[in-house]
């Protein structure tokens, strides 16, 4: 899944986003009220994680603004306010589900998973399909024709973020900076390796190139022509 953590405590948002990496999803994070609800509306995520007080707009200001303009996304709220007035108020604002601080990452982890599983809102895709290439985020699976595809997290994250923009050129860096969050590195070849082997996976013999190099840009996912 891509996860938005809004979270201006630097080690809270490093230690949450670095757990939920290591399960094998892609996060990005904000560090004020203002960076989040502009990352919220313009991006599109499968859970937000929040925390409630933060600079700029707090949590509960985003989770009804991104309700107002239509935003569905499920929101995690995160809080050292934990009573029930504050929990009711929270929810009743538009956010999905509620933990309060200090809290286990087993059980933030369990939270994220459960609201990824959700059916999502009218107008919402849940399938990603791009020719014949389908990959279905709420069962996890990517299929090819009738042929079934097995990836490893990085490979889902990479395929992931390559179909959601289909038919655009993809440079190095925004691959870096959208699937592992790494900053631009001249030196590593991280992402070509990674690209190989996907072509490797989705595209056998016989079938169409489906992901194609754009000399001195970067890739494209897209059918053939």
């Amino acid at each position: 899944m891509k996860i938005l953590v809004i979270e201006d405590d630097a080690a809270t948002a490093e230690y949450v986003a670095q757990g939920l990496r290591e399960t094998g999803h892609a996060v990005d994070i904000a560090r004020t009220g203002k960076d989040g609800l502009f990352m919220a509306a313009s991006e599109p995520y499968d859970v937000i994680v929040t925390d409630r007080m933060l600079p700029g707009p707090d949590g509960l200001t985003i989770v009804r603004t991104l309700r107002a303009s239509g935003v569905a996304t499920p929101v995690l709220m995160l809080t050292a306010l934990a009573d029930v007035e504050r929990r009711v108020e929270g929810l009743d604002a538009g956010a999905d589900d509620y933990l309060a601080k200090p809290f286990a990452f087993s059980e933030l982890r369990a939270r994220v998973a459960a609201l990824g599983r959700r059916p999502a809102a009218s107008g919402e895709a849940t399938v990603l399909r791009v020719a014949d290439l389908e990959m279905d985020l709420l069962k996890r699976s990517v299929r090819r024709g009738d042929r079934v595809i097995e990836l490893l997290p990085t490979e889902w994250r990479l395929l992931e973020h390559m179909m959601r923009n289909a038919g655009r050129v993809l440079t190095k860096t925004m691959l870096l900076e959208k699937v592992w969050d790494f900053n631009f590195d001249p030196s590593t070849n991280i992402v070509e390796v990674h690209v190989s082997r996907l072509r490797r996976k989705i595209e056998v013999e016989g079938e169409p190139p489906l992901i194609r190099t754009i000399r001195g840009a970067g890739y494209v996912l897209g059918p053939p022509g």
